[in-house]
């Protein structure tokens, strides 16, 4: 694992004014929160409550870059996923830009007795403290949710983990493939008679981020309401076994078995019997066609849509039980003429004649050429001091009175010390250059 020792120091000087902080608008304009948060289950969380008017201050170390910082997802620089870089820019990483748009960022060297002196400090001038470390990280720094509670009597305090703070695995560590795997989700995916296929990416993080969200809205809001701050416990294992309550529920009820011959099914069906059900290809190049036909009605749209070919008229699909029983048949018909036309062409034709289909889209498709998407404004632009111009995915609701306030990409490393420390804080500026010099900041 790369370490840093020692970083560019930006100064207010070298930095575009629109970065510098700024009042907030939105609906959680006004809450503060002390930020420890580095992976995606915690920092896509934070993000969240960024993105609509928080004042989230993401802490950092120096000597330790955060892994999204390390992680080369460089903009116009091609490498493999978790391919780090020997000599990573702290302000290059686009996963970090990503996890940490509209947030301030310090350094601390929570090492120090007086790093953590600042350190509560803020936390006495916040009104959230969040965390997603490994388990005893807090503990070791004396910042358990009594401590907090003596420096804040109305803090709250989530703590987002693997397997939450409590029980006899709380101290494993994890990330999301593990969580995939803990909480049953990798059990049930694969094709049929397949080893269990995980998942691709650490989608988990993500997942369980938006229970932390929520969770952070509930507690500001009961505390809006009473007063009091509590501390949070989410589980991102709890978090995974809330997306497999159908097959919870196959299994305790009917007592099916997860994995037996020929299930899990791919992208087929069984219950309802749905055919034609999956992914077939289409003209070009890794290109592909999603169609789900679940009754007759759909069948005589889809055969319909199609020309009526003769093929669709034979014994063997002449009603949905049937269809269902000759899936490989009918998936050669339809992969032969699916695969002679354009997959956008094949969704525009199957949707207008009341059939569920959908062109399998790819990253680029997303961000360069859907219609919808675009109509819609999911993603948006801001610009940043080393990276440039970049895009970024917005957040899938829209409101009729609320804005996402997309005020600044991610913080350059330490880039906001001298507001956090001076405006916020109260320290000098030489005293905040003599903890710069020293390596406290």
């Amino acid at each position: 694992m790369v370490t840093a020792v020692e970083h560019t120091r930006p100064t207010q000087t070298h930095l575009d004014s629109g970065r510098l902080p700024q009042q907030r608008t939105g609906p959680l304009a006004g809450v503060r929160i002390a930020d420890f948060c580095w992976m995606g289950v915690g920092a896509v969380a934070t993000r969240l409550l960024a993105d609509f008017g928080a004042e989230v201050i993401k802490i950092e170390a120096r000597d330790r870059l955060d892994m999204p910082r390390r992680l080369p997802i460089y903009k116009n620089e091609l490498r493999s996923y978790g391919d780090e870089d020997p000599n990573p820019d702290p302000n290059k990483g686009g996963l970090f830009n990503n996890y940490s748009r509209n947030k301030l960022g310090i350094t601390v060297n929570m090492k120090t007795e007086r790093g953590q002196q600042l350190v509560r400090q803020l936390i006495a001038a916040s009104s959230v403290v969040t965390e997603n470390f490994a388990p005893g990280v807090m503990e070791k720094w004396g910042l358990t949710y009594d401590d907090l509670r003596e420096i804040n009597p109305e803090i709250i305090f989530a703590r987002m983990s693997g397997f939450g703070h409590s029980g006899p695995h709380h101290r494993f560590k994890s990330y999301g493939p593990v969580i995939q795997a803990v909480c049953g989700l990798s059990f049930i995916s694969g094709l049929p008679d397949r080893e269990p296929s995980g998942w691709g990416l650490s989608y988990m993080d993500n997942q369980a981020a938006y229970y932390n969200s929520v969770a952070l809205l509930m507690a500001i809001m009961q505390r809006n309401a009473t007063g009091k701050g509590q501390e949070i416990d989410v589980s991102a294992v709890e978090a995974g076994i809330n997306l497999i309550g159908p097959d919870l529920l196959d299994v305790s009820v009917n007592k099916a078995t997860t994995r037996r011959p020929g299930y899990p099914n791919g992208n087929r069906l069984n219950n309802p019997q749905a055919a034609p059900h999956g992914v077939y290809p289409a003209a070009g190049e890794d290109k592909w066609l999603a169609i789900a036909v679940f009754d007759d009605a759909d069948w005589s749209r889809f055969v319909t849509a199609l020309g009526n070919p003769a093929w669709a008229s034979s014994p063997e699909f002449a009603d949905q039980s049937s269809r269902f029983a000759h899936q490989d048949q009918l998936d050669e018909h339809i992969s032969r003429w699916s695969a002679s036309r354009p997959a956008h062409e094949s969704m525009e034709l199957l949707q207008t004649a009341g059939v569920a289909a959908g062109a399998v889209r790819n990253s680029q498709d997303l961000t360069e050429s859907d219609p919808q998407i675009d109509l819609r404004g999911t993603f948006f632009e801001l610009d940043h001091p080393v990276i440039g111009m970049a895009k970024f995915e917005g957040s899938p609701m829209q409101f009729s009175r609320t804005v996402q306030d997309n005020w600044r990409s991610a913080p350059l490393l330490g880039e906001d010390n001298r507001y956090v420390f001076g405006d916020i804080l109260g320290l000098g500026a030489d005293e905040i250059a003599t903890l710069t010099a020293e390596g406290v900041i």
